[in-house]
């Protein structure tokens, strides 16, 4: 009996919910969200096995004009998941007029892989706002398959998965069997750390933020995980702590939930902040922390 083993690229701009439906796509937690734009830095993957398929689902940063190298990074993860597709989700939602990064939109147009074209957030909006968006993206988008959803509400999912499986090539799987993703447990600790900064600081202090574990050590009841959050400047460090170190504690409070939900089991975890300057800026920096 054949097998199907494929790559489903997810792209989109900033905001549209794509985290959202590799979530419900996988049907794990492997993509952190939040309200905030860019919150999704690296290309992340989900794997979904089944007997007969094997499906590499992978999350990208929103794409955007660069405004620091980190940003030219996290574009050069879209550009490779444009390259590598055999399918692609191109998300949008109600509320975007046309995609804002004209590039991609381009390449997304000539492309000869296919495109399901997915409007996200339909659960709030009404009839005519949704015909009227399926209109507007058949004429930018006459080669893709448009398809109205929620991510949130796990509205039109099924579609989407019949016709991925109609469309992935036959091939061995890429991946073991027993994966779920290609990172390894201290990635997803240190994004639900991130997330929760990213839920609990306003304004440029969560974009300023790099997530490291030093340390992950299972023990019979317990998992000890130490992680260290980089900021860019004393100021930023000064926020993050917060008076008499209560912002930080609220931090680690409400990452250790999703975290002990996430491994299983309880955990202690430690958290520290230290100043690393400008690292969104300086190339070997960026490489240290994986970019």
């Amino acid at each position: 009996m054949s097998h199907q083993s494929g790559f489903v690229n997810i792209v989109g701009s900033p905001n549209v919910g794509k985290s959202t439906l590799m979530n419900q796509l996988v049907g794990e937690k492997v993509s952190i969200i939040t309200s905030k734009a860019q919150t999704t830095r690296h290309r992340i993957l989900g794997i979904v096995n089944n007997e007969d398929y094997q499906v590499v689902f992978s999350d990208t940063p929103g794409v955007l004009d660069p405004h620091y190298k980190l940003h030219e990074n996290m574009m050069s993860f879209v550009s490779t998941a444009l390259k590598d597709a055999d399918i692609i989700l191109f998300v949008t939602d109600i509320y975007e007029t046309g995609m804002n990064h004209e590039k991609t939109l381009e390449r997304l147009k000539k492309t000869s892989i296919p495109v399901l074209l997915l409007i996200n957030k339909i659960d709030q909006g009404d009839q005519k706002l949704i015909e009227d968006k399926v209109e507007y993206w058949h004429k930018e988008m006459p080669n893709a398959e448009i398809l109205p959803i929620s991510a949130l509400e796990g509205f039109n999912m099924e579609p989407i998965w019949k016709r991925i499986l109609e469309l992935l090539p036959e091939s061995p799987p890429y991946y073991d069997k027993e994966e779920l993703s290609d990172r390894p447990m201290r990635f997803f600790i240190s994004e639900m750390i991130r997330e929760k900064i990213f839920q609990n600081y306003k304004k440029e202090v969560p974009y300023a933020t790099q997530v490291e574990v030093e340390e992950y050590k299972e023990e019979a009841k317990i998992i000890r995980i130490r992680a260290v959050i980089y900021v860019e400047r004393k100021t930023q460090k000064g926020i993050l702590i917060g008076h008499q170190g209560k912002k930080i504690k609220y931090v680690g409070i409400d990452a250790r939930k999703d975290i002990e939900k996430f491994v299983g089991k309880q955990v202690h975890l430690e958290l520290y902040v230290k100043v690393d300057k400008d690292w969104r800026e300086n190339d070997k920096k960026l490489e240290r922390h994986g970019y």
